[in-house]
C-alpha cells in the first residue's frame, strides 16, 4: 500500500509541480479558508477572502471588532454567510485565546489536545480542523476531503465513505512528514477539480489513467 500511494504522489507532483496550497499569506487567512471553504468551492472563497482584505479583516481582532452586517457582507460570495460569520466570529476568540496569540500557538499542544480543541469550536469539523492543523499550525495530519474520497474510490485503491478510513490509509503507510501531507493533499485537490471531475471526468488528460480502475465513472 506504501509503495502504490507514494506512486499516485509522484504522478500528480510531476504533474503540478508548481503548485501552492493552502494558498494563504498568513495563518489566519488559512484558518479563514479553512472556514469559508464548508460547502462551496475554492473561487468563492477566494472572492470572501478578497472581501474581508478589502474591509480590513484579516486579523482575529479586526474580525472581533468589526460590525457583524459587515463581516457577514463580506463574507457573502462564499455562501451559508450567517453561519460563517458566527463561526469565524468563534475561531477569531479561539485563537487570540491560544499561546502567541496564532494558530501556531496550536503547536504548544500535544496533536491529540490541539485537534480537541478545534473539534469542540461550533461548525468545525473533521476536515476544517485538520485543514488548520496541518498547513496552520504544522501538524502531521492528512487532511480528507469529498476530493480524496473521489479519487481514491476511482482508483480502486478504498472505497469508503468514512473521514477516518481514509486518514488511516495516508498515515499508517506513509511517514509523517507535515510537508509532504500538504503536498499530497493539494494535490488530490488540483487534479479533482479539474480532471477527475464529479461529472464527465477527462480520463483522456489523468496522470493516473494506467493505475486506475475507473470504478463508478461509468456511473457518475
Amino acid at each position: 500500500m506504501q509503495e502504490l500511494l507514494l506512486d499516485v504522489h509522484r504522478r500528480l507532483a510531476e504533474r503540478y509541480i508548481h503548485l501552492k496550497w493552502w494558498p494563504a499569506d498568513t495563518d489566519f487567512e488559512m484558518a479563514c479558508g479553512a472556514i469559508l471553504t464548508q460547502n462551496t468551492n475554492w473561487r468563492n472563497v477566494e472572492k470572501a477572502i478578497a472581501g474581508m482584505k478589502d474591509g480590513g479583516l484579516m486579523s482575529p481582532e479586526a474580525v472581533l471588532s468589526a460590525d457583524y452586517e459587515f463581516l457577514k457582507e463580506c463574507i457573502r460570495p462564499s455562501g451559508y454567510f450567517n453561519q460563517k460569520a458566527e463561526r469565524l466570529v468563534i475561531l477569531s476568540r479561539f485563537i487570540l485565546d491560544l499561546p502567541g496569540g496564532t494558530i501556531s500557538g496550536l503547536a504548544e499542544y500535544p496533536a491529540e489536545r490541539a485537534r480537541e480543541m478545534l473539534l469542540d469550536l461550533k461548525g468545525v469539523g473533521e476536515e476544517t480542523c485538520d485543514s488548520i492543523l496541518l498547513y496552520g499550525a504544522g501538524f502531521p495530519v492528512f487532511v480528507v476531503d469529498a476530493y480524496t474520497m473521489r479519487v481514491f474510490t476511482r482508483l480502486g485503491i478504498l472505497e469508503s465513505k468514512k473521514y477516518g478510513e481514509y486518514q488511516r490509509m495516508f498515515m499508517d503507510n506513509i511517514e509523517p512528514d507535515a510537508e509532504l501531507y500538504g503536498m499530497y493533499h493539494g494535490e488530490i485537490v488540483e487534479h479533482a477539480a479539474t480532471v477527475c471531475l464529479k461529472r464527465s471526468p477527462k480520463c483522456g488528460e489523468c496522470v493516473l489513467a494506467e493505475i486506475c480502475e475507473r470504478k463508478g465513472v461509468a456511473e457518475s
